[in-house]
């Protein structure tokens, strides 16, 4: 896994120059129509923005909504799918590299080798371990790379009244809180990414 500033432009893991965002997402809708909303707004800002997508590789769900939508506005599209989900998560059917890993902990090391920049959406308990996976390894100095939760309609408050509990009750240190960004649109969250990821001037 690459150890250094995601904002470098010149890092192996770029796309045709673009830097590349990974999405950690549901491979369900879930229940309110909001989500996949959010999932498409987010894969358009992507690609209208200058950025590549790097996502879990399957059709189905928020995933397979961003990905259509990067991929239909023009961003490079690397998806990561295990050998064993192929047939529960179908890949993507048309665009972009599919890369097949044999199990999901290097599903989760490629995306993550793979990424300049991280943003989590709603998703289940494969999302929230993708997020705890570059949340702690941010906190271990494995990475340097941005981590942005889109905490849409509140579907995050949980998760950040539990890394307060943590912290509270002296299990982590406050600090962990620098390491990611809760904002609550797809469009701060782009306003992160393009302060982040502005290449270097020459």
């Amino acid at each position: 896994m690459p150890n250094g500033k995601s904002s470098d432009p010149e890092s192996p893991h770029l796309r045709d120059g673009k830097p590349a965002i990974c999405v950690f997402c549901g491979s369900s809708h879930g229940n309110d129509p909001a989500f996949a909303q959010t999932a498409r707004e987010l894969g358009r800002a992507i690609g209208e923005q200058g950025f590549a997508l790097v996502f879990g590789g399957g059709g189905l769900g928020l995933m397979g909504e961003v990905a259509r939508a990067a991929r239909d506005a023009g961003a490079p599209v690397t998806g990561i799918l295990p050998e064993f989900l192929r047939h529960i998560e179908p890949p993507l059917r048309s665009g972009g590299e599919l890369v097949v890993t044999p199990d999901l902990q290097l599903r989760k090391t490629e995306m993550m080798a793979r990424a300049d920049a991280f943003v989590i959406l709603p998703g289940g308990l494969g999302t929230l371990d993708e997020y705890f996976e570059v949340v702690t390894t941010a906190q271990l100095d494995v990475h340097f790379k941005p981590i942005i939760v889109v905490d849409l309609n509140g579907f995050f408050a949980p998760l950040a009244t539990l890394l307060e509990h943590v912290v509270a009750h002296g299990f982590a240190q406050p600090a962990i809180m620098a390491h990611h960004v809760f904002v609550p649109s797809v469009s701060e969250a782009m306003a992160v990414l393009n302060a982040r990821l502005k290449p270097r001037p020459v």
